[in-house]
């Protein structure tokens, strides 16, 4: 069972995306724009993976990214970005900041479970260290 942050400010995705997820067996917690994905870090320590949309009012999440990879803690853990976006520019400027993948909404609960399978393994390793 991984810890895993959905940040979103699409109540319907973050409920799609938890339900999935919690049915996987994962303990799943919500933030609904970039800051609050950082607060949610800070004040509740660090997941195994961070999923979150690109375009949210207050701050995006690239702009998350960033913040979160300077936190110590936060340097080595997974971070997938979800959006409709699917310009090369933007997949760039999201690697830049640090993101590990980038899935194109809507991802089917099947493609979402494969990804996280392949990205999990790293980030249990380095829970465990």
């Amino acid at each position: 069972m991984a810890r895993i942050y959905l940040v979103d400010d699409s109540t319907t995705m973050l409920m799609s995306l938890k339900a999935v997820l919690e049915k996987a067996g994962h303990q799943v917690m919500t933030a609904s724009d970039g800051r609050k994905g950082i607060e949610l870090v800070q004040k509740a320590g660090k997941p195994d993976l961070v999923i979150t949309d690109l375009n949210m009012p207050g701050m995006d999440g690239i702009t998350m990214i960033r913040e979160l990879r300077k936190l110590p803690t936060m340097r080595f853990t997974p971070i997938l970005m979800l959006t409709t976006e699917s310009q090369q520019a933007k997949r760039m400027e999201a690697k830049k900041a640090g993101a590990t993948g980038w899935l194109v909404k809507p991802v089917s609960a099947k493609d979402l479970l494969a990804v996280l399978q392949r990205v999990l393994p790293r980030a249990g390793a380095a829970a465990g260290r």
